[in-house]
């Protein structure tokens, strides 16, 4: 049972080992000491009452306990660090010199991609702890001893309650009488003894007469200490309650050693002998707990070495190395392992057997399964069926029912297609092929007259196993048929050919003629096979025009044109037809907003005529005009006096115009001191906005200084015999001056610099000497 933190919070008391009652405060504890606290009490087995009264006898109070409860509190709430455990977490321990469990995991061991051993997960699990319940009623069968508490309890035309401990004698006393011996006793017997002994303080008790019961039952119950040695991964002597059992033993200790110890050999002795022989397999088998018997005080778990282990791998249900007593044969580990899998190759089974010199491989036959009697070390493996049919014959294509037919003794052509419903109408009768192998497994084909076939005018043909018959239809020997229309369609696109199919037909499948279409306009464009007549050497492609009403009707002996597949019909838009296009003027016009395009000729000054002309604050200087996100520079005071000028543009979809109130302000920005918005005077010139921005900085490019107009237009610094002529100024303008360009650094270290000048002196020094020479 793993105890809770309200049953924790007492166990220190406990510990006395590590913490000297009435020596250490709980408040002086550190976690680490509180982690191992809990972690004991979860070993111990002992139930709540008993760590509770055990604490209170060595000395902690009520105070204690209760910030003992809130320091578990805190540490299951925070994060536990690498290299600790949770007070939560700990299942099961090993006893130490003092009797106390110091729990740690216990994990299965496991080599490589060997199998587990069966039955070894069963104590490796933290979902199952075999815990005693002790929140159950006393069992009638359980013995009294030392440190048991009973609760005796009078009622009726009496009352009186008893809570006695019994003694390490095996007595326990009630007042007024003398000492009742229930040691070894089971409740029941101690029961009928201790109320045969109230007889003398209560006549005729647990009679109708009298009118006075008594009712003994178990308060707090002992501890006993359990040895668990032999084969078992932390052998060791461990203090458990005394409603624990074998496999509760077994738990705490990790259970049988993997590697050497006995799942099936597992015994319990007491007073020198042995009392019971647990085999988990029966409860891992048929959850049978028979002898998952009681312990008591100083019992003895003796694992014993495995006697014979052989591995089951392969297709069963359950691979794993499996324990053999004397007696059993193979078919019953097989049994134990869930037996074969769907896939099994059962026929026989594969056995490497070690001899005393070497291995030996041996092949079982299904049939000596039942009496085959296995032996240490052995190891079987079960293989799969392998994917290969013994009697399957295909057919596809054009037949109501393909797919995978039994080949049956003397099954032939036409037998199969009869079975597999017939031929579709669209099978193509002349040729079908058997693909089939040969007896070294290269592939032939053979080709088949279905049409003959059919009729009896041919042989038929017997089918062997893995026989494919394929069967075409007409539409798998011819390229897929299309015709395509696109133009003034609501559903352009390509869509399937039928026979017979006209253009009002192909018209209809695409959703009829679009809000501009005109049925005077339609051709048909197709490719030429054959028939050439009439074409020219260099044109590859016939045309066809018609013309249809408002009803998809076309004249008579148009209406017997039909399409051919892979024709281009293209119905055309009426010349005057087209969506409506629009252009936005805002600002300083009175009716600004938008305004669908008139004609294709319609340019600015129209459109500003549109919108009721200019406002007498308009700043035409500063008119913005902006075409695909981009602005255009124009000149709208030119452009108003003078309409014909090329600055008057065309309108197009999604022009813009804003045409603002004067601004009387001037932008600086860039490499000056300080970058500021200043306003606008018509007798400062640039170097006084320079100026009155604190002057260019140490890194301004003053011959590349540069302005941009409220409009858009950008003039830059002009310089002539090294004097510069900076642009004029205008109000909303934004002068920028640009920094200079970054040098780039010399990509020679300065060693590399120095080499290269040594080579390059010394290089003149031989020139200088071979024009000496000469």
């Amino acid at each position: 049972m793993l105890i809770q933190a309200n049953s924790i919070l007492v166990v220190w008391g406990l510990l006395n080992v590590v913490i000297p009652a009435y020596s250490q405060k709980v408040s002086d504890l550190s976690d680490e000491q509180v982690r191992q606290f809990v972690q004991r009490a979860k070993s111990s087995g002992m139930s709540e009452s008993q760590i509770e009264q055990l604490a209170t006898s060595r000395g902690f109070t009520l105070a204690d306990i209760t910030k003992m409860r809130e320091r578990i509190t805190e540490l299951e709430k925070a994060p536990i660090s690498k290299g600790q455990s949770s007070p939560v977490d700990v299942n099961r321990g090993q006893v130490d010199k003092a009797g106390l469990s110091t729990a740690q995991p216990v994990r299965e061991k496991i080599a490589g991609d060997k199998p587990p051993v069966f039955g070894s997960s069963l104590f490796a699990t933290t979902n199952l702890t075999f815990e005693p319940n002790l929140r159950i009623p006393t069992p009638k069968n359980y013995q009294v001893g030392p440190e048991d508490e009973l609760i005796i309890d009078v009622y009726g035309n009496a009352q009186q309650n008893y809570r006695a401990k019994v003694s390490p004698e095996g007595v326990i006393k009630l007042e007024n009488l003398s000492p009742i011996y229930v040691n070894g006793l089971t409740i029941e017997q101690a029961e009928q003894r201790i109320v045969g002994r109230l007889r003398q303080l209560y006549s005729g008790l647990n009679t109708t007469a009298s009118g006075v019961f008594a009712t003994i039952t178990l308060g707090s119950i002992r501890s006993i200490k359990v040895t668990l040695i032999g084969q078992v991964v932390k052998p060791g002597t461990y203090t458990l309650s005394s409603l624990a059992t074998v496999f509760n033993a077994l738990y705490v200790a990790g259970g049988p050693d993997p590697d050497r110890g006995s799942f099936r050999d597992i015994r319990v002795y007491r007073g020198n002998r042995v009392i019971r022989t647990l085999d988990i397999y029966d409860f891992l088998l048929r959850a049978d707990q028979k002898d998952n018997i009681r312990l008591q005080d100083q019992d003895i778990i003796f694992v014993n070495h495995y006697d014979t282990r052989i591995e089951l791998t392969g297709e069963i249900k359950q691979p794993a190395i499996y324990e053999v007593k004397t007696g059993e044969l193979l078919k019953n580990v097989l049994a134990f392992a869930g037996g074969f899998t769907d896939k099994a190759y059962t026929a026989s089974l594969t056995l490497r057997r070690n001899t005393p010199k070497e291995l030996q491989v041996v092949t079982v036959p299904a049939a000596e399964i039942p009496a085959f009697v296995p032996q240490p070390g052995d190891h079987y493996s079960v293989g799969a069926i392998i994917d290969r049919y013994e009697n399957r014959v295909t057919i596809n294509g054009a037949i109501f029912r393909p797919g995978i037919y039994a080949l049956q003794k003397g099954l032939t052509l036409r037998q199969l297609i009869t079975t597999a419903e017939g031929l579709r109408e669209d099978a193509f009768q002349n040729r079908a092929t058997i693909r089939r192998l040969r007896e070294n497994l290269d592939p032939e084909i053979i080709s088949v007259d279905l049409r003959k076939l059919m009729r009896g005018e041919a042989e038929d043909i017997s089918l062997q196993r893995e026989d494919v018959i394929s069967i075409l239809a007409y539409s798998d020997l011819r390229e897929h048929r299309t015709v395509h229309i696109q133009g003034a369609v609501n559903k352009p696109g390509v869509f399937e050919y039928a026979d017979s199919m006209s253009i009002a037909s192909l018209i209809v499948m695409a959703g009829g003629f679009s809000d501009g279409a005109t049925a005077t306009r339609i051709e048909i464009a197709r490719r030429v096979r054959k028939d050439t007549t009439d074409l020219p050497a260099n044109q590859n492609v016939r045309l066809f025009q018609f013309e249809l009403n408002e009803q998809l009707r076309l004249s008579e002996a148009e209406a017997r044109f039909v399409l051919s597949p892979f024709d281009q019909v293209y119905v055309r838009t009426s010349p005057r037809y087209e969506s409506q296009k629009s252009v936005i003027i805002t600002g300083e016009v009175p009716y600004p907003g938008s305004y669908p395009i008139r004609d294709k000729s319609e340019r600015i000054t129209e459109l500003i005529a549109r919108a009721g002309g200019l406002r007498p604050e308009a700043y035409l200087k500063a008119t913005r005009f902006i075409r695909r996100g981009e602005v255009v520079s124009v000149d709208l005071n030119r452009i108003m006096a003078k309409p014909t000028d090329t600055g008057n543009l065309l309108l197009l979809q999604g022009d813009s115009i804003h045409i603002p109130r004067k601004t009387e302000l001037v932008r600086i920005r860039g490499e000056v001191l300080n970058p500021a918005v200043i306003d606008f005077n018509q007798r400062k010139s640039i170097k006084s906005y320079i100026s009155e921005s604190g002057g260019f900085t140490a890194k301004a490019l003053r011959r590349k200084l540069y302005v941009v107009y409220a409009n858009g237009k950008v003039s830059r610094t002009k310089v002539l015999l090294g004097a510069r002529f900076y642009p004029y100024s205008e109000p909303g303008m934004e002068v920028i001056v640009p920094p200079k360009p970054v040098r780039s650094e010399s990509k020679l270290s300065p060693a590399e610099r120095v080499a290269v000048m040594t080579g390059i002196t010394s290089l003149a020094a031989v020139v200088l000497t071979i024009i000496r020479l000469f």
